[in-house]
């Protein structure tokens, strides 16, 4: 018999469990407007933006795409913000733009100078853009998140708030595996930080993406949950013993 409590069970089920995910205490309501009731967006608007915003986005849904066509493509979404600037999904596109640019131009100048570690982090050069889309992400979910988190979300709010923190807790994790693993000296705030205090970051991302619908952040914030990772060493050392003994 199991001399676990009741209480002890449920905690162990929530840390290991990633279909466990708080994700049942989200009220989607279809109902409701696609954004907060502070962004000032008609759903008329919002059709009309969400058509200019897919052209734009069609543009980088391309084999090898070029940096030129992801410059434009930056470019054609900062008029979009600089037109409505309280339209959360144009500055998540923007950062996916944006890391992609950067993920390009890492790749071009890594073949050029066989440059190790990870340039997204390590680069000066990358620092500027790096910063941008942070604050983009940012800008992206305290635009989309609701007042109260007991306030029920569109379905457009919640997979904008997915898919941002979830974006976010990966680049968080990528910049603490650079921190740990890499020997060139990184740039930015994000280096200031201790690579445990990045994962930790990026476990609390992968949280929220997870609550907001986001399979794969379910299973990250479970792999990244620092009480899961402190028990499951605990675990590991207690079957060890018991092995060797």
């Amino acid at each position: 018999m199991s001399t676990l409590t009741t209480n002890d069970s449920a905690v162990l089920h929530a840390l290991f469990d990633a279909e466990s995910s708080p994700s049942s205490a989200i009220q989607i309501d279809s109902t409701l407007p696609p954004f907060p009731a502070n962004i000032q967006i008609t759903p008329e608007d919002h059709e009309s933006l969400g058509n200019r915003e897919t052209s734009i986005i069609k543009s980088l849904q391309t084999d090898n795409v070029s940096q030129e066509t992801i410059h434009s493509a930056i470019t054609a979404l900062d008029a979009l913000i600089e037109d409505n600037p309280t339209y959360p999904p144009a500055y998540a596109n923007r950062a996916q733009a944006l890391r992609m640019l950067v993920d390009k131009e890492s790749s071009l100048s890594e073949k050029l100078e066989l440059k190790t570690g990870d340039a997204m982090f390590t680069d000066p050069a990358n620092t500027p853009t790096v910063s941008r889309l942070f604050a983009d992400l940012g800008q992206a979910i305290n635009l989309s998140t609701p007042v109260s988190p007991a306030d029920p979300v569109s379905p457009v709010q919640a997979r904008i708030l997915a898919d941002a923190h979830t974006h976010r807790g990966y680049l968080l994790l990528k910049a603490a595996r650079a921190r740990r693993d890499s020997k060139a000296q990184g740039v930015g705030q994000l280096w200031e930080l201790g690579s445990d205090q990045l994962e930790e970051m990026a476990s609390r991302d992968f949280f929220l993406g997870g609550r907001y619908g986001n399979k794969i952040a379910q299973q990250m914030a479970v792999q990244t949950n620092p009480y899961a990772k402190m028990c499951g060493a605990i675990v590991k050392e207690a079957m060890r013993k018991e092995t060797v003994g």
